[in-house]
């Protein structure tokens, strides 16, 4: 039994594979920096002044209208007035316009202003001022402030500050409070985290909608996808990627192919590259080649592979070893892996060693199978050992197998086992096939059946040929046939099955045995079929059936030739009937020769059988 190859194929990792960690966010919400455009977007400004009638205010008058109304009152002393005033200059980006007023506001008690001068004073670059007056607000009742300040306390490294101002934020209704409180829960591993990140994004906060459908995935993929659909189409680029990434796994491709797409132009590279093998997929490796390309320039390594897989396909390995480069330098080790592929293929094997092991000492498990096996193949068992053992930790199948091997070869069966056991266990067929065959040598014809069952039905046909051999050698004796009940009259058994699986896989040893099968039957045609398609494939068993069968029928000479056939092949029995066939012609030396030829195959009756015709035939001789 030889060692699992690396089967010159490239590795390519999937569309959307890379792990998600809690780093994947985008800009919104994520950045502890307020700013003007958040404080005056929030319900705190709306304190002093409803929401329709400040949306009637927006919808009637310009900025410059409500600034020249509000001037008036302002410079009249009026806080209300001083408020938005400051505010409106503030969010024009007029510092110094907006200060006096701002404070003239806080003064007067007015907490919009005071959340507003905090924000203010944090654009100055006075943090701790600005801190000050955000808690004025926040004690004051300023949700928004509550939220900056916790930020605030964030950014310090004081946790328990920032989750109480949060907390705060978000017990009073408050979207971006609600977020960054989840944001810190889940940093920190505690409970509550999914509540907040609801709370925010029923508010339309896509970040918070997106963490939520992550949340969800695993325990709720429908809600999940509602959520991811919310942020996608809020325009979320990296939720629109995992809604093209669920959707391409339900088999909803054109649709998919519509979010990687939205996610791609956005600048989201993984959805570039996922587009790229939808493309790819659908047969259009033109239009999957410009946006690998795309991705590739982003910085996505499995972008580069693909590119390398294709070049390499086109037999154009110059260009191929750049892209896997690329994805060496993206961080990405598959590059490694397949420029290891590709200088096999090459007959590159100093090369293809040290980028196996590169790959392999980055955690790369096919790699380090691979390059186990390369040790192997120059005697370096020593050395391969250990690369098996880490490949097979990480999960390689292949691996787990080969090191049964290894171990079998050392006569370590019980070790051997235990590692053909786990690749059986992760449905390896020739592994299966291997812990089939051990426990049938121990005597556990039951858990026997159970792995040769798994090995034949994916493919194996040793599998086949061994699991009907069981089955047969299990069936109780066939019921004495009664007079008058015509001859292979049965059903056909299990095992007969599995006989004829085996048998259409090319196993030589089963097509005898259906050969031999359909004989008992009485469909000599059968059978002659099955002989005949064994001993042309160099079986000596089947070339000497076939010649039993032949020589019944009268054609002696081409019996003959299959069982010289089989004779020369070491069939013992063949040899004898070789040797009757020319005494029968008159030939004594011909028929000598092949005594001794069946003598010395045997077994010990032919053996016997054939020395008693050779010392007939010498007398004859002698005579």
């Amino acid at each position: 039994m030889g060692f699992m190859g690396d089967r010159s194929t490239l590795l390519e990792t999937g569309r959307f594979v890379r792990a998600e960690s809690g780093t994947d966010t985008e800009a919104e919400g994520a950045a502890p920096v307020v700013d003007a455009q958040t404080a005056l977007t929030d319900a705190e400004f709306l304190d002093k002044h409803s929401a329709e009638e400040m949306f009637a205010e927006t919808d009637t008058a310009s900025d410059a209208e409500l600034e020249a109304r509000h001037r008036v009152a302002a410079d009249k002393g009026d806080p209300g007035a001083m408020s938005v005033l400051g505010a409106l200059l503030l969010r024009r980006g007029d510092l110094d316009g907006a200060e006096p007023y701002l404070r003239g506001a806080t003064g007067e008690g007015d907490r919009a202003a005071a959340n507003n001068l905090g924000v203010l004073l944090h654009q100055r670059g006075y943090p701790e001022d600005a801190a000050g007056w955000w808690r004025v607000a926040a004690v004051a009742g300023s949700a928004p402030a509550a939220h900056a300040l916790g930020r605030y306390f964030r950014e310090r490294g004081d946790e328990p500050a920032a989750e109480y101002w949060m907390r705060q934020a978000a017990e009073s209704g408050h979207a971006l409070g609600a977020y960054g409180l989840a944001d810190l829960l889940e940093h920190r591993g505690d409970k509550g985290v999914e509540r907040w990140f609801r709370a925010a994004a029923e508010q339309g906060h896509r970040e918070a909608a997106y963490r939520l459908a992550r949340h969800l995935r695993k325990g709720d993929p429908t809600e999940a996808e509602q959520w991811y659909r919310q942020a996608a189409a809020r325009g979320h680029r990296r939720a629109a990627l995992h809604l093209g990434a669920l959707l391409e796994a339900r088999g909803e491709l054109k649709e998919a192919g519509r979010w990687y797409l939205t996610s791609a132009k956005q600048g989201e590279a993984r959805a570039a590259c996922a587009l790229g093998f939808l493309l790819r997929d659908a047969g259009d490796e033109e239009s999957a080649a410009v946006w690998w390309h795309r991705a590739a320039q982003d910085g996505d390594g499995n972008a580069a592979n693909a590119l390398g897989a294709l070049h390499a396909a086109r037999g154009e390995t110059q260009t191929a070893e750049r892209w896997y480069r690329t994805a060496m330098d993206a961080g990405d080790q598959n590059g490694a892996y397949n420029l290891a592929l590709l200088c096999v293929a090459q007959d590159r094997t100093a090369q293809a060693e040290q980028w196996y092991r590169r790959a392999a000492y980055a955690g790369h498990r096919e790699a380090a199978n691979a390059l186990a096996i390369m040790l192997l193949q120059v005697g370096d068992a020593a050395g391969a050992e250990p690369w098996f053992s880490k490949a097979a930790e990480a999960g390689s199948v292949d691996a787990a197998f080969n090191l049964g091997i290894l171990f079998a070869s050392r006569d370590e069966d019980r070790t051997a086992l235990k590692w053909y056991e786990r690749a059986a266990s992760a449905g390896h067929t020739d592994a299966a096939l291997q812990v089939g065959i051990a426990l049938v040598r121990d005597g556990e014809d039951r858990a026997a059946e159970r792995h040769l069952r798994c090995a034949a039905g994916g493919g194996s046909a040793e599998a086949a040929f061994r699991l009907a051999a069981l089955l047969e050698s299990l069936a109780p004796p066939p019921e004495p046939v009664a007079l008058g009940e015509p001859v292979g009259g049965a059903p056909r058994t299990e095992s007969e099955e599995w006989y004829e699986r085996a048998a259409e896989l090319g196993h030589r040893r089963a097509q005898v045995r259906v050969g031999m099968l359909a004989a008992a039957r009485g469909d000599l045609a059968v059978a002659a079929r099955w002989y005949r398609e064994a001993a042309e494939a160099g079986s000596r068993n089947g070339a000497f059936n076939l010649g039993l069968l032949l020589a019944r029928e009268g054609n002696e000479p081409e019996a003959a030739l299959w069982w010289t056939r089989a004779a020369v092949a070491g069939h013992g029995r063949a040899a004898l009937r070789l040797g009757l066939l020319a005494a029968r012609h008159g030939d004594l030396a011909e028929g000598q020769k092949w005594c001794v030829r069946a003598m010395e195959l045997g077994p010990a009756e032919v053996s016997q059988r054939a020395a008693r015709l050779r010392e007939a035939l010498a007398e004859e001789l002698s005579a």
